[in-house]
């Protein structure tokens, strides 16, 4: 007799059921009328079973015609199990041991509307009932193998339960997911894909334990965990000895505390110097019971020993924020053996606080201290604001009576308008050779406070300058609402003319006539449309009301690699933060707190890690670490999220995780109404609708608005350099990446699996796999074609349906990058060369050609899709067109017959008849297509005219 062997090796994904983020799954088997099924694991949603179902087969030719049906259930105790997903193999498929390997398999719906999600690995295979002892012996000792291996591992699963882990699925589900390789390759590459989840935490955070002793700290600082530091803040001296003969000093101060010091500035040639310092020490640094400040003398050999001042850290206060400042008192100067000097007094406060204190920002780090006076300046957390723009817009009308340079060459004229570094030039202009030509152009430009640049207009013809016009951009008119603004007319000075020549009035001149506004109605756009942070207006008339508060803590980070001095960056809207750096870790501890205004909940925060690249003499770009991607719209209002995001890099080797960052994230909502409100509001300002900017014009606009922030920023101090400002911003994104395009496609392509999941479920219909379903879809399309007032409340009352009973499978946390829908996880190596690739290329010429080639297979699919879609459409206006005329006559009697038997039959039988067509048995069906879809296949296109 033959025999079917199932072997369910183990699942993946599953969808939680009880309710606490997981399930007890068991697989049952239904195969020639035999029932089977595994043993329930237990809270896991990947769940591993190595048990082998055996099936009986008494005549092994029906083995084709039959179907091994796979389900999994949750068991939920007293109620009824709960469906977790099925799949259905064909005998056809089903081979001898020899032949077989392990397989993944898609979990598949029940119903359309069924949620499901996961893999489940099998193993099917056939053999004669003499080979059974042989199997199940080998079934035990792999089970036993897979048993010992698991009790060596069983420290190591106790200590993850401790961690709630996030998995990243694609949304859409993953239907069309590869299966990954079978046997031993499967168990490898499984791992990899838990290196980029999303880990859930619980810190000791003040907003998380509430109402406790452990909890009485700042309600500004609730989101970050109190740090203990002891702050040093010199201020001056006064009345200091001299040690040199010239009766000078070069003062500065070393603060000391155990083995770790802080230098202050030196003054030259000052004997009462003043120095306003701050100096911070963390708690776990303090490695004495006493810290003392050493006054020295600058000297070329060694530094000369001036005074001291010792503090005990017994008598150091404690400062509770937001109490006032701590008041410095003077204190004498001693010598090493205790001896007071005669005269020589430091100024300087000293006091235990936290990094809610106001001096924290400005303080000089302890663990900073060893590097240059440069390199600090370069570690200290800062705020930064980017610069307030708009764009220029110059409406170039016409000219009159301009005078050519050389009278004997016709006239071509044009306009060249230049801001700054901006230049664009108008066509020439209309009729040709005219000396009074009109244009009618709009240029745009991005403009920057405090708009005082000039705006410089030459009118050229054949390369030679006509005339020349300078307008100050703080005289264009302001338009915030898209108001109409009547242009102007203005004379055009001579091409050598000085600013005070152009100043005066000539009664007769060549003449412009322009429209000059700063366009203050618009976002000046300079991210990523799809991963914007802000969307208002540069006038603050026109701009939305705040409807709550954004509240990041960066706590920390974990496992970095590479990188020696770990600092944040942080941007929503226009403002920028930036943490302290943190030197020789990769577990950095920032505990820093900041808080943004939003103003719209459909935008996104961005949070970049990189490692700090100008604390040394020899400067180099900061490095990449990672970043972290979070939308305002999903968190819910008044929750506290604290999770250890991946933090991801794409290298030409591909991607790679670099580490952890651990954020506490809360929003705060201040007016409900205004901000669901805004859900039925334009994302964009207004005039971006009324007066539209095309998306070319946008590209170009874009990238001068990211050099202006670039260079504004660039300017303060410490900098943000321009590699840190094109990350966050994302200046490469509309580059070309095969990674990218596969991305997109498949996004595309889950979207368009839901619109196939409903036609197999139509398709079952049809062919009444279910013929309960199928009789109560006959029942429902009765009723609604009687009752036709019905269809639209009953499909809103079913999307409503739908949208509550998933909302218990609501996302419980954050997004976050998700390497699987960026295909970054099974791209190869020559695709992310391709990526990181400069323009223009750098690569070989036969390197080059390989990838045009392949660019060219790619663009060849699409071309052949698009010629598809153009046929279909050809086709449907070839009976209009009377390309055929036999298929013309038969359509337009075959319409006309249709319509009047349409008008003399009421329109419910005519919706009845047709339905019950559509939904007849299978017994009353053809396998060939129908006679309508053959007639429009034999419609003719254009496809026989293409050369």
């Amino acid at each position: 007799m033959m025999k079917v062997a199932v072997e369910v090796i183990e699942a993946s994904d599953l969808l939680p059921k009880d309710g606490r983020g997981s399930s007890n799954p068991f697989v049952e088997i239904r195969f020639n009328d035999q029932v089977k099924r595994t043993q329930t694991k237990f809270n896991t949603v990947s769940p591993s079973w190595n048990e082998t179902l055996i099936f009986d087969l008494p005549d092994s030719s029906d083995l084709s015609s039959l179907t091994i049906s796979v389900s999994i259930f949750h068991e939920s105790g007293s109620r009824k199990n709960q469906f977790l997903g099925q799949l259905s193999i064909s005998g056809s498929s089903v081979g001898p041991m020899v032949s077989s390997s392990l397989q993944w398999f898609p979990l598949e719906k029940r119903f359309f509307f069924s949620r499901v999600c996961g893999d489940i690995c099998l193993r099917v295979y056939c053999f004669n009932e003499e080979d059974e002892p042989h199997i199940v012996s080998s079934g035990k000792k792999e089970k036993e193998r897979k048993k010992a291996k698991k009790s060596d591992d069983d420290d190591v699963k106790v200590k993850k339960q401790e961690s709630h882990v996030f998995h990243a699925v694609p949304a859409g589900g993953d239907k069309n997911k590869a299966a990954p390789p079978p046997s031993g390759k499967a168990d490898k590459g499984k791992p990899a894909q838990l290196d980029f989840n999303l880990t859930e935490t619980r810190p000791p955070l003040p907003a998380l334990t509430r109402g406790t002793i452990n909890s009485k700290i700042s309600s500004t600082y609730d989101l970050v965990e109190s740090m203990q530091f002891l702050f040093v803040y010199v201020v001056k001296a006064r009345d200091l000895p001299t040690k040199d003969i010239t009766g000078f000093l070069d003062p500065y101060v070393e603060v000391k505390l155990g083995n770790f010091k802080g230098i202050s500035k030196y003054l030259e040639k000052n004997n009462n110097p003043v120095w306003k310092q701050v100096f911070a020490f963390s708690q776990h640094q303090m490695q004495a019971d006493s810290f003392e400040l050493v006054v020295k003398d600058k000297d070329v050999l060694a530094d000369d020993f001036v005074g001291r001042v010792k503090v005990n850290l017994t008598d150091v206060p404690h400062r509770t924020a937001p109490d006032g400042p701590m008041a410095p008192l003077w204190h004498r100067l001693e010598y090493k053996d205790g001896i007071k000097l005669r005269h020589g007094e430091l100024m300087f406060a000293s006091w235990f606080g936290t990094q809610a204190d106001e001096a924290f920002p400005d303080a000089w780090q302890s663990d900073a201290h060893s590097i240059s006076y440069t390199g600090m300046l370069n570690t200290k957390s800062k705020v930064y604001f980017s610069p307030r723009m708009a764009y220029l817009r110059v409406s170039v009308l016409e000219a009159q009576d301009l005078v050519p340079v050389d009278k004997t060459k016709p006239l071509n004229a044009t306009l060249k308008v230049q801001l700054g570094q901006q230049t664009r030039k108008t066509k020439p202009g209309t009729p040709s050779g005219s000396l009074s030509p009109s244009w009618n152009e709009d240029l745009l430009f991005v403009a920057c406070q405090p708009f005082n640049e000039l705006i410089v207009m030459t009118v050229e013809s054949s390369g030679e300058s006509l005339g020349r016009l300078m307008v100050p951009l703080s005289a264009a008119a302001r338009n915030d609402q898209g108001k109409k603004i009547p242009p102007r007319w203005y004379n055009l000075a001579s091409p050598n003319a000085t600013i005070d020549e152009m100043k005066k009035e000539e009664r007769f001149a060549s003449k412009l006539h322009l429209k000059i506004t700063l366009d203050t109605g618009y976002h000046v756009i300079d991210e990523s449309a799809q991963r914007s942070s802000s969307f208002q207006p540069t006038s603050k008339k026109v701009q939305k009301s705040a409807i709550g508060l954004l509240e990041i803590g960066i706590l920390s980070a974990r496992n970095l690699s590479g990188t020696k001095a770990p600092y944040c960056v942080a941007k929503y809207g226009p403002k920028w933060v930036r943490t302290r750096t943190l030197l020789n870790t990769t577990t950095p501890r920032w505990n820093e707190q900041y808080t943004w205004e939003v103003f719209d909940q459909c935008t996104i925060i961005t949070v970049a890690v990189l490692d700090n690249g100008q604390i040394s003499d020899k400067e180099s770009n900061d490095k990449k670490i990672g970043k972290v991607r979070i939308r305002i719209s999903t968190l819910t209002v008044d929750k506290v999220y604290t999770h250890f995001y991946p933090l991801l890099t794409l290298t030409p080797a591909g991607v790679k995780k670099s580490g952890e960052l651990h954020l506490a994230i809360r929003f705060t909502c201040t007016a409900w109404v205004r901000m669901l409100s805004l859900y039925g509001k334009t994302l964009l300002p207004k005039m971006h609708y009324s007066q539209p900017i095309s998306i070319i014009q946008q590209d170009q606009l874009r990238i001068r608005a990211v050099s202006l922030v670039t260079e504004r920023l660039g300017q303060a101090e410490p900098p943000l350099r321009k590699e840190v400002v094109d990350y966050i911003l994302e200046v490469d994104s509309y580059m070309w990446s095969m990674r990218k395009s596969k991305a997109n496609f498949n996004r595309v392509t889950s979207l368009i699996s839901s619109i196939s999941s409903i036609g197999k479920w139509i398709n079952k219909i049809l062919n009444w796999k279910n013929p309960v379903t199928t009789l109560l879809v006959h029942v429902l399309f009765i009723t609604l074609v009687f009752n036709p007032e019905l269809i639209l409340p009953t499909l809103f009352l079913y999307l409503f349906a739908i949208c509550l009973f998933n909302y218990r499978f609501r996302p419980k946390h954050p997004p976050h990058l998700d390497p699987k829908l960026s295909h970054a996880d099974v791209t190869n190596s020559d695709e992310f060369d391709e990526e990181f690739d400069t323009f223009p290329t750098s690569k070989s010429m036969d390197t080059v050609r390989m990838r045009y080639d392949r660019l060219r297979t790619v663009v060849g699919r699409l071309q052949t899709v698009a010629g598809d879609v153009a046929t279909q459409g050809e086709r449907f206006n070839a009976l209009l067109s009377w390309r055929d005329p036999r298929a013309t006559w038969i359509f337009i009697i075959f319409s006309l017959f249709l319509a009047i038997a349409v008008y003399v039959t009421p329109p419910q039988i005519v919706a009845l008849i047709v339905g019950l067509y559509v939904l007849r048995h299978p017994k009353f069906r053809s396998k060939s297509p129908s006679p309508s879809l053959n007639f429009y296949k034999r419609l003719s296109s254009r496809t026989d005219m293409l050369v």
